[in-house]
C-alpha cells in the first residue's frame, strides 16, 4: 500500500553542476526536496519507487544500481538509482529520474530499496492508474518520489512562450498537490497538459493510482514558483 509521497520537480536545473552560475536561484526548491525526502523515510517504507517522465509510452521500470548523468547537459556528472547490484543495466535513466536519483544520493537515501518507473505523456490517464494501482501492491508500505514539471509557458521568456492558460493550470495543479485530491490528478486534461508542455502529468496520475487504495493521505504543499516561466511544485502525501 501507499503510505506516502513526495512530489518535485525534474529540470535539470536543480543539478548545481548543471546550472552553474545559476544555481542559487533554485536553493529554494532544493531545500523544499530535501524536506520531502525527509517526509518519506520517516514513513518507514519497504519501497521507494521513484516516478518520472519517459522517453517513451511506457511504462518502463529500472531496477535499483541503474545508472544515469548529465553529460546530455554538457556536465560529467553521473548518478546512480540506489546502490549498484553488479547487473549490467539495459539502459539509462531518463533525464527526470536522473534527477531523482541525484536528490536521493544528495540527502544518503538508505532507507529501502529503490526502483524507477518511467511513463510517456502519451501513456492515458487509465494506463497510468493502472501502473500507480501496480507499484502500490508491491509491498506493505511502498513510498513516491513523483518527478514533474508544470506548465512550460509561464512567461515570455518560458521555453513554450506565454500561454494565458498555464498559471490557471498551474493553480489548480497546486491546489490537487497540496490536498492530495487523487479525482482531480485522475482528471486532469492530458491534451491541454501536452499543449503547455506538462513533463508530470502521467507521473502525476500514476501517484492518482498508487493511492487509491489509500484515501486518507493528506497533502501539503512545501513549494511553488514558477522560475524560468516553467511550473515548479514540491508537496508531500502522508
Amino acid at each position: 500500500m501507499l503510505v506516502a509521497a513526495a512530489v518535485c520537480p525534474c529540470p535539470p536545473l536543480l543539478v548545481p553542476e548543471v546550472a552553474t552560475g545559476a544555481a542559487p536561484e533554485l536553493d529554494t526548491a532544493r531545500t523544499a526536496c530535501t524536506d520531502a525526502l525527509g517526509v518519506l523515510a520517516a514513513a518507514r517504507p519497504d519501497l521507494l519507487v521513484v516516478v518520472g517522465p519517459g522517453d517513451g509510452a511506457g511504462p518502463e521500470s529500472y531496477p535499483e544500481g541503474t545508472p544515469g548523468s548529465f553529460r546530455g547537459f554538457g556536465v560529467g556528472l553521473d548518478v546512480r538509482l540506489g546502490p549498484a547490484r553488479g547487473v549490467p543495466a539495459r539502459r539509462e535513466l531518463p533525464y527526470g529520474l536522473a534527477v531523482g536519483a541525484w536528490l536521493l544520493g544528495r540527502t544518503g537515501w538508505a532507507d529501502a530499496p529503490v526502483e524507477g518507473l518511467a511513463v510517456g505523456e502519451s501513456l492515458t490517464a487509465e494506463r497510468c492508474a493502472e501502473a500507480g494501482e501496480a507499484v502500490a501492491g508491491r509491498a506493505e508500505r511502498v513510498v513516491l518520489l513523483v518527478m514533474g514539471d508544470a506548465s512550460a509557458c509561464r512567461t515570455l521568456k518560458a521555453p513554450g512562450y506565454l500561454d494565458e492558460r498555464a498559471a490557471p493550470f498551474d493553480a489548480e495543479l497546486a491546489r490537487a498537490l497540496g490536498a492530495a485530491d487523487i479525482g482531480a490528478l485522475r482528471a486532469l486534461d492530458t491534451g491541454l497538459a501536452r499543449e503547455l508542455k506538462v513533463s508530470g502529468r502521467a507521473p502525476w496520475q500514476v501517484l492518482a493510482g498508487a493511492a487509491a487504495g489509500n484515501p486518507d493521505l493528506e497533502g501539503a504543499l512545501l513549494y511553488e514558483d514558477a522560475p524560468y516561466g516553467v511550473g515548479y511544485l514540491v508537496a508531500t502525501w502522508t
